[in-house]
């Protein structure tokens, strides 16, 4: 199986990116709220080893799901990658999420994170890939 890694980058760029956006201005303060986290303990963490894992870890997700999409187009790589997002990651965190007792908005911005990275990497991979 051939990777094209350019298109591995950027999706998992698109990732960072989606991240910054969803985990600050959009569901930042309500998910810190959520977990327990505070300002003094984001300030007080690790930020570039936190970012760098994160980061690799992306690239990793996003070269294992190439392999699974395949060949497809943009709105076939969106769709199956909506479709693993929901029901292959939001889905586990939701029953990991039920036995733990988490609460319902924590699984819905961490689930709808997912879901959006995993339809950014399928859309990203069939229109470059």
């Amino acid at each position: 199986m051939e990777f094209n890694w350019i298109a591995i980058v950027v999706a998992a760029v698109s990732a960072f990116v989606l991240g910054g956006l969803w985990y600050g201005p959009l569901f930042g303060r309500k998910w810190m709220a959520l977990v327990g986290i505070t300002e003094e303990t984001m300030a007080s963490a690790n930020m570039a080893m936190i970012y760098s894992l994160a980061f690799v870890l992306n690239l990793l997700a996003a070269a294992t799901f190439s392999m699974f999409l395949g060949e497809v187009d943009i709105v076939t790589g969106a769709t199956y990658g909506l479709v693993a997002g929901l029901f292959w990651v939001a889905g586990s965190f939701g029953v990991s999420y039920l036995f733990e007792r988490r609460p319902l908005g924590l699984w819905l911005i961490n689930g709808g994170y997912h879901a959006a990275q995993f339809t950014l990497f399928g859309a990203i991979l069939g229109a470059i890939g």
